[in-house]
Parts: structure tokens; C-alpha cells; sequence
């Protein structure tokens, strides 16, 4: 009751109210700033604390200051500059420190040390201004109000602060206000009840010049807290610029200003989402640059972005305004646009067509452009923005591959196809990481001896859905990919390894593909495999077909030549198929010929193969090089290679492709015989 009465009795309302206006609107300011400086670190968060304390410790002195100067005590009141002044300094210096520590770490203890930091500034910023006071008069004070405000004050710090760490959520955003006003309101006006002032003097200070000190005070304030208020705006208006700036980079392609591909995947689920509730159709259009490549290569990467932006630009105008036009990679752009009938989306693909293939002029370069262009349809080719962008890209990779289209439609029977082959591709990348990939080992057999002279290593796909993949399945795709230069090296790898371990030196035969062949690091990569896995040189053979070495010939003649330097035999496979030149056999160093199997097959009734392989049989020995005839199913085939003087021979007939525990025991001892039961002939082929 006595805190009540000392305000409704010996305080003028006025001035009451002002202070509690500075009050709120000191806390209000205070508590935006300290939610700042949690949001930041360093010297930035050093800043925003400062600020904090300079506001929050002068709108708490300001607040203190105008409600002394509301109490009247019926006698003469002078203020001491320096205990004032020390006052105001309290506030700031213990605010700094409270705010500092919460803004650091604000979690539970530090919450507490925190809150009880800066009610304890606050009451000591009032009782150092009470001291400040002085009073014409008997002054006595009251124990238990004393206590009962600095207690107060502090627990309703210590509540404001923790409020003050969920400011996130609005609810206590205005709770931490009103808790920090309440604790210096509750500090102020118990501690003023705990005064009691005998007079020795009459007579009152000038009213009018307490008045007068109370608004100056007041507005002194209130420019602090003003200058708190536009440091906040100030940076607020920077971080939402800043935002604005970061979001539209983040949506954005810089080179030519469309949306990016993740902006194009939001607009396009909108857009999605718009139609389906109505009764239209969204047609998806993805676009691919023909030969831009070339435009790098001729023109440079300046002509290349150049070319980007002038294509842009053209999509973007005939895609128009009510469509949406976005570039997702680098010489590839995506649209979509709502088509009311199917003549309108044929008429935008017509355009769109015509508009692609119109030259570029880049500076004095003119450059005959193109395009490949995929359509999906919703809902009639695709329920899903991910499944529409997906199709439209299949049929888009058809018409790239067809030259006589330069626009596909998505067709599920035509593109499904083309999806399975690209599940099986990304499949594949992980063949080797997930140990799916097997070698098989196939016997070969010296002819005239009658005894195994080496094995040729063939790999296996075992898919744990799909089962044992054939080798031309994903051999081409392997090389397609270019995933082939791993799992190549993987093959060589652990065929080396396998055949180092073996207690007879018998030789194995590994295939390159001509992708492999065309890595300038080859003959190094060979060397280390050799060196880590003490295979000897001499042991390795590897075969390549004559395709591989027709892109660039006096390349390939370097790298075989490299190659064999290292000691390593090489054979030319599948010969009698293809080019076959003889140019090739006089200007690569080949140390072996492998007849292919397609002779074999038909040479006991085709007097046309049997001169093949006659004539083939007859160059090698005029050459110095064995022949190895491959395919040897019967024991006919096999009877007139030994008649005709073949060196070696390799089929079904001598011993199938076998796991290596089916051919060799684990001591690397092998298992079987050359010579096998003679098996059923068959057109089958394993392919390395």
C-alpha cells in the first residue's frame, strides 16, 4: 500500500507518465538491439552490444531521472553532477556487461548471471542517483522496501532475459519488454516508497524548472533511443537488400539474367499445381544448343557466353510473358507455358524452332546455330513437375540423337527405354564400390602342344535385381559414360593380382577399350598396376580392336610403342572383322593376331571362310606373328586349325568363362585340364 500512495500522493502524474513513456519505448529499443547482436559475432556483435547498453542504461537513467523529478517532498532538492553522472555511467557499464554475456551464450545459467548482472545495475544506478538527491530534510529509510526492490528488479531482469532468447516467437518478444519495463518501474517506485522525508526547510524548488529538467531529460532520452532506433532501421533496410540480393543471386543465372534451375523448379510446381486445379494443359520444354562446343573452340568462351545470351533472349521472346524461361545448365534452357490447344503448342514449337536455328552473329563470327528440343505435356505425359522435366529431357536426348528431328515429343515406349538405360548407367558407376563387377577366366591353348598357354580375362555384371548383366549390355554403355576408365582400371587391377598369385606362369590377356587407349596416362597407369601387384611384364597381354586406333593413329602408335616398352605383349583382336587393314598389321607393333570367331563358326562349310583364315594364318607366319583363333567349339574346328597351323585356340570346346574358383585352386594351382568336352556349338559371345 505505501508504494501506491507514495506514487498517487507525492509524485505528479505528469511527469510519471513520461517516464513511464521513455521507459517502454527505452526497453522496447533495447530489446531490438539485443536481438541483433545475437544474430551476429565477433567485432559486429561487440557493436550491437554497446549500442544495446548505451540505449537501454540512458532510457533506464532517463526513466529514473524524470520520476525523481516527479516526487515532491515538500522542501528544497539539489542534484550532485558527479554522483548523477556516475549513475548514468552504472547503467551503461552493467547493462554492457549483462547484455554482453546473454548475447554470447544464452543459454540457461548464463541467463541467470546475465539477468542478475543487470538488475543489479539498475538498482545501483538508482540508489547511486538517490545519493545524488539531496534533500532539505530529515531522510530515513526503510530496510525492507530497499530489499524488496532490489530483489524485485533482479528477478524480473532475470525473467526479461530469458523471455529475451525465444524472442523469435512474437509472444515473447512482448513478454521480454514488459518484464525489463516492470523491473525498472518495480525498482524505482519500491524504492522511492522506502523514502521518508522529514522537512527542515520550506519552501519547494521551482516547479517550472523541475518541469523544464524533467522534459529535457526526457528528450535527451528519447534522441538516444532515436539514434538506437535508426541504427536498427539503417542495418535492418541493409540486411533486407543484402537478402534481396542474395535470394536473387540464388535464383538467378548471372550470365544471361533467366531463372536458374532451382527457381525454375518452384515456378514450374506452381505453375503445375495452378493448372491442375484447373482444366488447361502445361506444356515443358527443354532445349539443348547444338555445337556449342564449336562456338567455344572457334570463338573463344567470350563468343560461347555471347551466344548464351543472344539465345536467351530469343527463347525468352518467343516463350513470351505469360511463360516461364529458365537456363539449368550450361548450354540447356527450359520453358514451360500453358497451351489451351495442341495446334498452339505446335505453333510456340514452330516458332521456337525457327527462332533456334537462325544464325548467331558474334562480332565478325557468324555461327550456324541449332537446337535439340524436348516436350512433356501435363497431365498427359507426367503428374509431377519432377516426372514432366524428366520426360521432356528423354525426348530431348532423342531428338539430339536423331539429326533428321530437331523437336521430339515425349513417348513412353520410345523413352522408357532410354530411362532404363540411364538407371543402369548410374547403377554401373557403382558397380565397382559395391563389388559387383566379377572376372571370369577363359582357357587358351597352345595348339601344337596340347597345353594352356594363357587365360583371357572377361568381366561379369552381377546385378543384385537385375541379375547377370551381358557384357555388351554395359560395355558400350560403360564407354558411353566414360565410367569405363574406372572399371578398366579395376579389371587390370585385379587381373594382375589374381594371375600374380597363380603357382603357374601362364599369361593373361586383358582388354582395353578404346576409350582407355585414348588416356595420355596410360602407359603409367600399366606400370604402377604392374609394380603394385609383381606381375611380371611379360605375363600381360592386352588386347585391342583396330576401331580403337583409327581417331588418331600416330597417337595410338606412341602410346603401343610406350606400352610395349614396358614389356608388355599387345594382340590385335576381332581381325578379319571390320577394317582389317594390313596397313595396320605393318605400322603397329602387335605381338599377336586373334582371328574372330565369326570364321570359326562358318568354316567347315564356307570354302570362302576357310581362305580367310588360310590367308590370315599364312600373313601371320610370313610375319613372325602367332594367330589365335578364337570361337573353337567342336573338335572339327579344332582338327583344322592344328591341319592348318594355327598356334593357338580359344572356345567353348578347350573350357568356358569360369569364376576364378571354378578354374584355379586357392593356392592359385588350376583346376582343370586344357581339353574339355566337346559342347554344342553356339553363336553366344563374351566380350570383355
Amino acid at each position: 500500500m505505501r508504494v501506491i500512495s507514495c506514487l498517487v500522493s507525492e509524485h505528479n502524474p505528469w511527469l510519471v507518465l513520461l517516464a513511464a513513456i521513455v521507459c517502454i519505448i527505452g526497453c522496447t529499443v533495447s530489446v531490438r538491439l539485443l536481438e541483433r547482436a545475437r544474430r551476429t559475432d565477433g567485432l559486429q556483435r561487440v557493436g550491437w552490444v554497446l549500442q544495446t547498453a548505451l540505449v537501454g542504461g540512458s532510457s533506464v537513467w532517463c526513466t529514473h531521472f524524470v520520476a525523481i523529478l516527479a516526487y515532491d517532498p515538500d522542501t528544497p532538492v539539489a542534484f550532485d553532477p558527479i554522483l548523477t553522472i556516475a549513475s548514468l555511467a552504472i547503467a551503461i557499464f552493467g547493462f554492457a556487461i549483462g547484455f554482453g554475456l546473454t548475447a554470447a551464450k544464452p543459454d540457461r545459467d548464463m541467463t541467470l548471471l546475465s539477468g542478475t548482472i543487470v538488475g543489479s545495475a539498475v538498482s545501483a544506478m538508482h540508489y547511486v542517483g538517490m545519493m545524488a538527491y539531496h534533500i532539505s530534510g530529515i531522510v530515513t529509510w526503510d530496510a525492507s522496501y530497499v530489499g524488496a526492490s532490489v530483489i524485485c528488479c533482479a528477478v524480473l531482469a532475470i525473467v526479461a532475459l530469458y523471455f529475451s532468447t525465444q524472442i523469435d516467437k512474437p509472444k515473447f518478444q512482448h513478454a521480454t519488454i514488459l518484464f525489463f519495463a516492470l523491473a525498472i518501474i518495480s525498482l524505482h517506485f519500491t524504492g522511492m516508497a522506502a523514502v521518508s522525508v522529514v522537512p527542515l526547510a520550506s519552501g519547494d524548488s521551482s516547479e517550472l524548472v523541475m518541469h523544464a529538467m524533467a522534459v529535457a531529460v526526457a528528450s535527451v532520452s528519447l534522441f538516444v533511443v532515436g539514434t538506437g532506433v535508426a541504427s536498427y532501421m539503417t542495418d535492418a533496410r541493409f540486411r533486407n537488400e543484402t537478402t534481396q540480393r542474395l535470394q536473387q543471386m540464388a535464383l538467378t543465372d548471372p550470365l544471361t539474367g533467366l531463372a536458374n534451375r532451382k527457381s525454375f523448379a518452384g515456378h514450374l510446381e506452381s505453375e503445375r499445381l495452378r493448372t491442375q486445379k484447373g482444366s488447361g494443359r502445361l506444356a515443358v520444354i527443354i532445349i539443348n544448343l547444338d555445337r556449342f562446343k564449336e562456338i567455344n573452340d572457334f570463338g573463344g568462351y567470350r563468343a560461347g557466353d555471347q551466344a548464351l545470351k543472344i539465345v536467351s533472349g530469343r527463347i525468352e521472346q518467343c516463350i513470351g510473358a505469360e511463360g516461364f524461361t529458365a537456363r539449368i545448365g550450361g548450354d540447356e534452357f527450359a520453358a514451360f507455358k500453358q497451351v489451351r490447344a495442341q495446334s498452339d503448342l505446335l505453333s510456340l514449337l514452330q516458332r521456337l524452332e525457327a527462332t533456334l536455328f537462325q544464325p548467331l552473329q558474334i562480332g565478325e563470327l557468324t555461327i550456324e546455330s541449332g537446337a535439340s528440343i524436348g516436350v512433356a505435356v501435363f497431365p498427359d505425359d507426367a503428374t509431377t513437375s519432377e516426372a514432366l522435366v524428366g520426360n521432356a529431357n528423354l525426348a530431348m536426348d532423342r531428338a539430339k540423337s536423331d539429326p533428321s528431328k530437331a523437336v521430339c515429343f515425349y513417348e513412353s515406349k520410345l523413352d522408357d527405354a532410354v530411362r532404363q538405360r540411364q538407371i543402369l548407367s548410374r547403377e554401373l558407376d557403382r558397380a565397382v564400390e559395391l563389388n559387383q563387377l566379377e572376372l571370369y577366366f577363359q582357357v587358351q591353348v597352345s595348339i601344337p602342344e596340347s597345353t594352356i598357354c594363357g587365360y583371357e580375362v572377361l568381366l561379369r555384371w552381377q546385378h543384385p535385381q537385375r541379375g547377370l548383366v551381358p557384357p555388351l549390355e554395359f560395355i558400350s554403355l560403360a564407354e558411353e559414360t566414360g565410367s569405363i576408365i574406372q572399371i578398366g582400371e579395376w579389371v587390370l587391377r585385379e587381373s594382375c593380382r589374381r594371375a600374380a598369385a597363380w603357382t603357374t606362369p601362364h599369361r593373361i590377356s586383358v582388354n582395353l577399350s578404346p576409350v582407355q587407349l585414348g588416356q595420355s596416362d596410360l602407359p603409367r597407369r600399366i606400370h604402377q598396376i604392374l609394380l603394385e601387384t609383381g606381375l611380371p611384364p611379360s605375363r600381360l597381354e592386352l588386347e585391342i580392336t583396330e576401331s580403337a586406333l583409327i581417331n588418331d593413329k600416330n597417337t595410338a602408335l606412341h602410346m603401343l610403342r610406350q606400352i610395349k616398352a614396358l614389356g608388355v605383349t599387345i594382340s590385335l583382336d576381332d581381325f578379319g572383322t571390320g577394317y582389317s587393314s594390313f596397313e595396320t598389321l605393318r605400322a603397329y607393333p602387335f605381338d599377336k593376331i586373334k582371328l574372330d570367331r565369326l570364321f570359326m563358326t562358318e568354316v567347315e562349310t564356307s570354302p570362302q571362310s576357310l581362305a580367310v583364315m588360310r590367308a590370315v594364318l599364312a600373313l601371320g607366319k610370313s610375319m613372325g606373328v602367332p594367330i589365335l583363333a578364337e570361337g573353337v567349339e567342336n573338335q572339327t574346328q579344332l582338327d583344322i586349325l592344328q591341319s592348318e597351323g594355327c598356334d593357338e585356340a580359344q572356345g567353348y570346346l578347350l573350357g568356358r568363362p569360369q569364376p576364378h574358383d571354378k578354374v584355379f585352386h586357392p593356392d592359385g594351382a588350376p583346376l582343370q585340364l586344357p581339353l574339355a568336352q566337346p559342347a554344342a556349338p553356339t553363336r553366344r559371345r563374351d566380350v570383355a
